[in-house]
This record gives C-alpha cells, sequence and structure tokens, in this order.
C-alpha cells in the first residue's frame, strides 16, 4: 500500500500522459518522430533541477537547500513552465509550425548547455545526484504526491479531449484547418498547454522519461489502423498505461532485488520501434 500500489498508479499516469503528448506533438508537427519533449519541456525542468542540485553552491553567500523530492519537484515545474511560457509566446508571433518545432529544439538545447557548464563545476556528489535523476524513477512519488500529481495530469488529458478536432484538422495542415474554421491561434495554445502540463508534470515527479511518447502513438495507429483521434485518443491512453506497467515490471528484474532505471528499459523498447518507423517511411519514399 505503501509502495507498490503507488509506483503502480504511477506507472499507468506516466503511460498516459507521455503517449497523449506525444499523439498532440505528432499531430501538430506532423512529424512521426516528434515527442512530447520537442518543445523543451524536459530540458526546461532538467535546467530547474540542476540549478537545485548544483547551482546553490556557486553562489558565493551560503544558502541552505533541502533536497527532498518536494523541492525537486518544484524545481522542475518552475523549470519547465518557464520554458511553457517562452514557446507559448513565440508561438503568438509565429505562423509556422516548423519554426515553432526548431526555436523548442533551440531552447531544449541552450537549457542543457547551462546544465552542462553547471556539472562542469560541481562536486562529484552533486553530479552523481542530478544523474540519478535523469534516469528517472516512478517509486519516488509519495500518496501526498499522487494528489497534486493526478489532478494535473486529469487536466492536461481534458484539454487534449478538447482538441480532438483540431487535431483531427491539423492533420491536413493548418492551413486547410484554417479554411475550415479552426481557430489555429487558440488550438495552439490548447494543444502547447496540454503538452507541458503533462510532459511537465511526468518529468517533475518521475524524471525524464524517454520513448514512450513517440513509440505509444504508433503502435496505437497500426493497432486501430486510424488517424482519427476520436480513437487514437483513448487508444493511446490505454496502451500508453499498459506499456509503461511493463516497463516497470522489466525495471523490477522479477526473482531478483535489483531494479534497472525506467529510462533504461523504455529506451531498449523504444528504440528498435524508432528505427522501424525511420525504415518504414524510407520505404515509404522510395515507393513514391
Amino acid at each position: 500500500m505503501d509502495f507498490r500500489l503507488p509506483r503502480a498508479i504511477v506507472a499507468v499516469i506516466a503511460g498516459m500522459a507521455l503517449g497523449i503528448s506525444g499523439l498532440e506533438m505528432q499531430t501538430y508537427f506532423r512529424n512521426p518522430l516528434a515527442g512530447p519533449y520537442v518543445l523543451g519541456i524536459s530540458s526546461g525542468a532538467s535546467l530547474g533541477v540542476a540549478i537545485l542540485i548544483m547551482g546553490m553552491s556557486l553562489i558565493p553567500f551560503p544558502v541552505s537547500v533541502s533536497l527532498s523530492q518536494w523541492y525537486i519537484v518544484v524545481a522542475a515545474w518552475a523549470g519547465a513552465g518557464l520554458v511553457m511560457v517562452l514557446i507559448l509566446a513565440v508561438s503568438a508571433k509565429i505562423n509556422d509550425n516548423t519554426t515553432i518545432l526548431i526555436l523548442g529544439i533551440l531552447f531544449g538545447s541552450i537549457t542543457m548547455a547551462f546544465v552542462s557548464i553547471l556539472q562542469y563545476f560541481s562536486s562529484d556528489t552533486e553530479v552523481k545526484t542530478f544523474i540519478i535523476w535523469t534516469l528517472g524513477s516512478l517509486g519516488n512519488v509519495t500518496r501526498s504526491q499522487l494528489n497534486i500529481m493526478i489532478p494535473s495530469i486529469t487536466a492536461g488529458i481534458i484539454l487534449a479531449f478538447l482538441s480532438i478536432k483540431s487535431l483531427n484538422l491539423l492533420l491536413l495542415g493548418e492551413q486547410y484547418a484554417k479554411s475550415m474554421g479552426v481557430n489555429i491561434l487558440m488550438s495552439r495554445l490548447l494543444i502547447f498547454v496540454s503538452t507541458s502540463v503533462l510532459a511537465g508534470t511526468i518529468t517533475a515527479f518521475c524524471g525524464p522519461i524517454g520513448f514512450i511518447g513517440i513509440v505509444v502513438p504508433h503502435i496505437a495507429r497500426m493497432i486501430f489502423s486510424s488517424s482519427d483521434h476520436r480513437i487514437l485518443l483513448p487508444g493511446t491512453l490505454v496502451l500508453g498505461a499498459v506499456i509503461m506497467v511493463i516497463s516497470d515490471i522489466i525495471s523490477q528484474l522479477p526473482g531478483s532485488q535489483q531494479i534497472l532505471p525506467i529510462n533504461s528499459v523504455t529506451a531498449v523498447l523504444g528504440v528498435p520501434v524508432v528505427i522501424w518507423i525511420i525504415l518504414r517511411k524510407q520505404r515509404v519514399v522510395r515507393v513514391n
């Protein structure tokens, strides 16, 4: 009740959130390799945690900061929120989604550059603490934290379902969606806020977890043979939860006391699927 059940609930929530945010990004940018972190949300969260763990020791006057899980969550949320605000401010002035994608990647690169600088000037203990956080974990979330995590993810999922009509029309491009009466700015706001809340919350509580957001939407498209988000969103919701729970079971190495970092398991499961997506895309290009 104190460890296994909360961990299982976190795995379900994380799988649902990352799967849906990945689907939104792949649809909006019409890029099969887009994931929930293409906007730099994960990098922003990493910067927030890096400043908390490694940056405080660089301040010339002494600052006492607790490294409790709550402080790490707040730092990650603050970093992710800062990047989200920057992306929303830029997207309000830019109409081209490809440019927004590039800017998101640039924001992510800049924040990771600052993280690298902090690592260079930090002690071995601080760097090790930060690296352990980046490996991801589903077991650090307490019951009290679930009381905040669940409402946040629920809000992000509701925003995603409110965007179903826009997502279906955006499959054919922004110009087509605009011609069908879609408010592009409002749709972009809903999609970006939903993705940021979902990905940012999971990163804050569990650390950056890769590949689930990229892989799950593709598996949902294969299973349901549909591009209709009225089918894909619920399907991705369920598949994301199932795949993350399976990853968590594998990470606990049944029969052993060892627990693998969740990121290593999702990478082993996700990389072959990503390679298959790239090869399939190249095959389609050659046929055409």
